[in-house]
């Protein structure tokens, strides 16, 4: 049997076969309902992006969660463009500007893919995931109302 080297010990899933299965695919769904990133998922999870896709084929139940994992990071997506537009957010945390062009864009391409899975994952209707997005839309008003309206803390 051949020795590790550093490499690979320093790998966060990849002591055994086992503790990888185990382990890598919570947070690679994580990452990806918080991202809708693959790659950078794979990476997150310490798990081979090939591997990631070869499971999807060939486990429903994995593919099925995948699914859920995206479209609800495609709702993340649409909060944040949301919330940056109604707060006058328009730069990025390195000062660049926000690209609400291609996040519209891909918001668009996606928004039907996005609300069919989430509802047959759930099994609710589109009207349902609607209301709860529209839930959501609410939070975020009353939450920057009463920032604006409270005293500062300095």
């Amino acid at each position: 049997m051949a020795k590790r080297g550093p490499a690979q010990t320093d790998a966060p899933t990849l002591t055994n076969a086992a503790t990888t299965d185990r382990y890598w695919r919570p947070r690679f769904l994580d990452h990806l309902a918080e991202t809708s990133n693959v790659t950078r998922s794979a990476e997150y999870a310490g798990i081979e992006i090939s591997r990631v896709y070869r499971l999807r084929r060939a486990q429903p139940e994995f593919a099925q969660a995948w699914q859920l994992a995206l479209s609800e990071g495609y709702t993340h997506l649409e909060m944040e463009v949301l919330r940056r537009l109604r707060e006058g957010d328009f730069k990025t945390s390195d000062g660049e500007k926000f690209d609400f062009a291609n996040a519209i864009r891909l918001l668009a391409a996606h928004r039907d893919t996005a609300s069919t899975a989430q509802s047959r994952g759930r099994d609710v209707s589109a009207a349902e995931v609607r209301a709860s997005i529209d839930r959501k839309i609410e939070e975020i008003r009353r939450r920057v109302a009463k920032e604006k309206s409270g005293p500062e803390n300095a």
